[in-house]
């Protein structure tokens, strides 16, 4: 079975004019693997996948491809019209990755019987390992417990980006031991890392990632009091990063650092002027 460790980074898409700045992406992108990330996470909520055309997602990964070796890099795969995303599907699997970021349809909100339908058929399809994208405050649809123990039963299923909120299916998915459990809330990175957490999809470690990977290292090594504090260096910095919906904060920082600019695609906005004032604060308590 594939393991899925340490922080991985749901990699932005930049923007200029309307376009991807592929100039913009190659920069940021090396930037993330010289500070230690454990891979590259294509076109998911922090990238803005939903924004993309399928042509412009597939340029994106191909994009990535060039610069990071296949095992460190995960699609994302999204979205309603099933028989479309089975056909997207196999043209990202003409690619080599390490994995594919599944979420349930949204929108639609299928039954239990239906979700478990839903990823069997994707898994079925897939020859590569799954990870799980479990949101419900994004799709519309939550997972029972019973359900998604059964879903993550399937061979290639091998882990799940943990944002549903529910301690107890978490704590049920980490006991289980059939699949890598990825916090994907920034804000309980530590506890979920400490509880078994294999690792986490953090849209804040755009910024400040080599805090991040010592994060993850941290706990790994038991040195809980060492992690504790970083972690807590870190909380400033993460509760500004969602103040206003992402990615536009984490986009504005990067912006600030140089590495990209700061447009998103509408209808999402740019961060605000008081936000970007609060990140340069924070920015700067760090220095």
């Amino acid at each position: 079975m594939s393991s899925f460790q340490g922080i991985w980074v749901p990699v932005v898409t930049p923007f200029h004019n309307g376009a991807i700045d592929f100039i913009g992406l190659r920069r940021l992108v090396c930037h993330l693997l010289e500070k230690g990330v454990a891979g590259i996470m294509v076109c998911t909520t922090t990238g803005e996948a939903a924004s993309l055309s399928r042509q412009e997602q597939l340029a994106m990964l191909d994009a990535v491809l060039e610069l990071v070796p296949p095992q460190q890099v995960v699609m994302g795969l999204a979205g309603y019209n099933q028989i479309e995303l089975l056909q997207f599907q196999a043209e990202i699997l003409k690619r080599p990755v390490a994995g594919l970021l599944v979420p349930p349809p949204s929108y639609i909100r299928p039954s239990q019987a239906g979700l478990e339908a839903f990823f069997r058929t994707v898994a079925d399809a897939s020859s590569v390992p799954i990870i799980l994208y479990d949101i419900p405050y994004r799709t519309g649809i939550a997972f029972e417990q019973a359900t998604l123990l059964n879903i993550v039963a399937h061979e290639r299923i091998v882990a799940i980006k943990d944002c549903g909120g529910n301690l107890a299916s978490t704590l049920a998915l980490l006991a289980s031991g059939k699949v890598d459990v990825l916090c994907g809330e920034d804000v309980q990175i530590f506890n979920a890392l400490c509880l078994g957490a294999t690792g986490a999809i953090a849209a804040s470690a755009h910024v400040r990632t080599e805090d991040f990977v010592t994060l993850h290292r941290q706990v790994r090594d038991n040195q809980l009091m060492a992690a504790r504090e970083t972690f807590f260096g870190l909380l400033p910095l993460i509760h500004t990063m969602f103040v206003e919906p992402n990615p536009a904060p984490v986009k504005a920082a990067l912006a600030m650092e140089g590495l990209i600019g700061s447009e998103l695609r509408a209808p999402m906005l740019r961060a605000s002027e008081a936000l970007k004032s609060r990140l340069q604060h924070v920015l700067a308590a760090r220095e």
